[in-house]
């Protein structure tokens, strides 16, 4: 979502590591072309005002100036107050009362009803009791949909009945949560095409008969700056505590994330990454800020690989991909790990300077669809030889391949790209091997 904009801002950054010194006027030069690059990814005016003065400020005292390296301090500034701009912290839910109350508002087409069915799944996951309570009852298969999420994610329901208003669904709720000892009660409501007085109303009757703690706006930020307006009209009519960005896998500019914060004071609690019940994360400030500026977010990669992978798989195969006896079974085992961890698009952005090693490696648009498609067709592959033929890849002459490449629908070149991946795989693997088993016998002797 933030590439234009991390592309923008790392050739500023890259000019202004160049110089040894700084001066006012360098740095006046280099603020304002982040300027520009901030409006052009339709960030606020007046948010993007404000940030420029704050960090040139900053970066007008002593500390960058006279710094040995103050091209990078100046990164530091701008890292720095990205993080403030963006909330600091991390917020949270608050989930101290039982039940926790947590009810979802926005436009129609923002994806709520796709994110309760997530927060739904996420919570369930950490042993919450959740129910959730589809409150739409104008819109078309609306129950329909809360239902299907509902028994995907594992959790119990509430859906309206014949002429039943949304309070009175609510406060059904709320004593089915009492009887059945629930931890929180999750209500999706009703959208419009635009902001009414009859919303307004409905929602804040709701929220005041079942005493919601948490009142969280579902936004699309790919609406851009009308989101941030969205946004500032539900908090002054129905009071937010909370705001959740969906859409941010998309190609959008990314201004209204960055603006939603500032202009509203509320804080962003999560963001939807995809359509998968597991696309949703707890938004981070500063880990979003060093994305931004391309310095990875090495701590969410950790994260996902934990919560995606056992850590005696991980062990298991890290030990074999530097054995002499990596093989092809291995090396099968490995891509389906690196499927289950997502697109590669999204795991370089996590890595530093992700964006300048994705064009160093050439991976073009479309690469994670073109990854997935290899990995499927080399799974079919490796499953259509011989315990001995994966075991020992070297035993694979022409008439094999040929066999190989008929049993899997595939092609000999097909047979012969994966063998040479392979090859280049265990190259690697063994030379990762030769270098830790030194670096081990140079600890044993000191």
């Amino acid at each position: 979502m933030f590439k234009s904009l991390s592309d923008s801002l790392g050739r500023v950054f890259d000019r202004l590591r160049g110089y040894g010194k700084l001066s006012e006027s360098n740095i006046t030069e280099a603020l304002r072309e982040v300027r520009v690059a901030l409006l052009e990814a339709d960030v606020n005016y007046q948010v993007a005002k404000d940030f420029i003065e704050k960090v040139r400020a900053r970066c007008l005292g002593k500390q960058v100036l006279e710094s040995i390296t103050p091209g990078q301090q100046v990164v530091k500034e701008v890292h720095d107050e990205l993080i403030s701009l963006l909330g600091g912290a991390a917020g949270k839910v608050n989930l101290d009362k039982r039940p926790a109350t947590v009810m979802l508002l926005g436009l129609h087409g923002v994806g709520k009803t796709t994110t309760a069915g997530k927060l739904a799944a996420m919570w369930k996951k950490q042993g919450k009791k959740v129910l959730l309570v589809a409150c739409d009852i104008r819109r078309p298969a609306a129950v329909e949909q809360i239902g299907v999420l509902a028994r995907s994610a594992g959790v119990e329901m509430v859906v309206p009945v014949a002429k039943e208003t949304v309070v009175a669904i609510g406060r059904r709720a709320m004593d089915v949560a009492s009887a059945r000892d629930i931890d929180i009660v999750l209500f999706d409501t009703g959208g419009r095409l635009h902001i009414d007085e009859d919303l307004v109303q409905e929602l804040s009757d709701l929220k005041g008969a079942v005493g919601a703690q948490n009142v969280l706006l579902v936004v699309d930020s790919a609406m851009g700056q009308e989101s941030v307006n969205v946004a500032g009209q539900f908090n002054e009519k129905v009071g937010l505590t909370g705001l959740i960005l969906t859409k941010l896998d998309s190609d959008t500019r990314g201004g209204a994330a960055l603006s939603i914060r500032a202009v509203t004071g509320c804080p962003v609690l999560f963001c939807g990454t995809g359509e998968h019940a597991e696309n949703i994360e707890i938004f981070h400030p500063d880990r979003m800020a060093s994305r931004i500026l391309q310095m990875g977010d090495i701590v969410s990669l950790v994260e996902k690989a934990q919560e995606k992978l056992a850590g005696e798989d991980m062990s298991r195969m890290q030990a074999r991909f530097m054995s002499k006896d990596f093989n092809l079974e291995d090396f099968l085992g490995q891509m389906r790990m690196m499927r289950k961890m997502g697109p590669m698009e999204n795991l370089l952005e996590m890595l530093p300077l992700g964006g300048k090693l994705r064009g160093s490696v050439g991976l073009p648009a479309g690469a994670s669809e073109d990854m997935a498609r290899f990995s499927k067709r080399a799974e079919a592959i490796v499953l259509s030889m011989t315990p001995r033929e994966r075991r020992r890849p070297e035993v694979i002459n022409g008439s094999r391949r040929r066999r190989i490449a008929g049993g899997s629908g595939t092609t000999v070149s097909d047979v012969n790209d994966l063998l040479r991946r392979f090859t280049q795989a265990r190259k690697m693997a063994r030379k990762m091997g030769r270098f830790k088993g030194k670096k081990e016998l140079l600890q044993r002797f000191r």
